[in-house]
């Protein structure tokens, strides 16, 4: 094989079998179940990265089923979302992901810098109950429970949240174990079609464990519930603030010093 065709092949890793193909990436009927949380203020703050900011002391616990995912198959993932504002502009800060197939979880991590770890999430109906539960190996780490579709939502305020941004911590060790690579991504979801979307009751237990360390932000009261079904891209990412080069300012930092000039 030669240099420039290395080059040329070099999108993911292993070279010669990538563990996924190129994007973008299509969910079908992509379902969620989201529930929103009040937890401890000083807990939330020691997790959440500078420049972002809390938007209050809200965490959404999420269970996402994905049945049809173009490059990545069929596979369930949970994790912790953190309402947050950067630099005015509000978003979600993706905290962490507990997910059970191996594609998303390399993909996720080398593109864009999503907190993965291999786990077994799970979301079903049961009876009249939507079930959620993470088991990191044999240990439960998480249980939600919500009352099945039973009021009909307005689509558009699920549309709103989906169009905020996300931002993600990309963290990617050189050969001798330091950091090459650690920057703040801010990435949207696109071309949603959301096809339905529900509310209930719900209750949400965290439990510790020094692998999965859900309960680190802890349940004080539970404030809402959400269930929702569609389709969705999910863009890829831009690079908002370098923490290894301070000197090299992101587009957003650099509009904010041309606007002070």
């Amino acid at each position: 094989m030669k240099i420039d065709e290395i080059a040329a092949r070099a999108f993911a890793m292993p070279l010669n079998d990538p563990s996924y193909p190129p994007g973008p990436y299509r969910f079908y009927n992509r379902e969620f179940m989201v529930i929103s949380y009040r937890t401890d203020p000083s807990a939330l703050r020691a997790v959440l990265p500078e420049p972002l900011e809390p938007v209050g002391d809200i965490v959404k616990y999420e269970f996402i089923r994905m049945p049809d995912s173009t490059g990545f198959g069929d596979y369930t993932e949970t994790g912790q979302v953190i309402p947050v504002s950067f630099r005015g502009e509000r978003g979600s800060y993706v905290h962490s992901m507990y997910l059970d197939d191996e594609a998303p979880i390399a993909g996720g991590r080398e593109i864009w810098g999503f907190p993965k770890k291999l786990a077994k999430p799970t979301l079903a109906r049961e009876q009249e109950v939507l079930v959620g539960k993470l088991t990191y190996g044999s240990v439960l780490c998480a249980v939600a429970t919500m009352g099945y579709k039973h009021k009909i939502l307005d689509l558009e305020p699920t549309l709103r949240a989906l169009d905020e941004p996300n931002f993600l911590i990309k963290i990617i060790p050189d050969v001798d174990g330091s950091p090459r690579i650690c920057e703040l991504v801010r990435y949207h979801m696109q071309d949603v079609d959301l096809k339905g979307a529900w509310s209930g009751p719900a209750a949400l237990q965290l439990f510790n464990h020094v692998a999965a360390d859900v309960a680190r932000l802890p349940v004080l009261d539970v404030v809402s519930a959400t269930h929702f079904i569609g389709d969705m891209t999910l863009g890829l990412g831009e690079v908002v603030h370098d923490y290894l080069s301070p000197s090299r300012l992101s587009s957003d930092e650099n509009a904010i010093l041309e606007a002070t000039r």
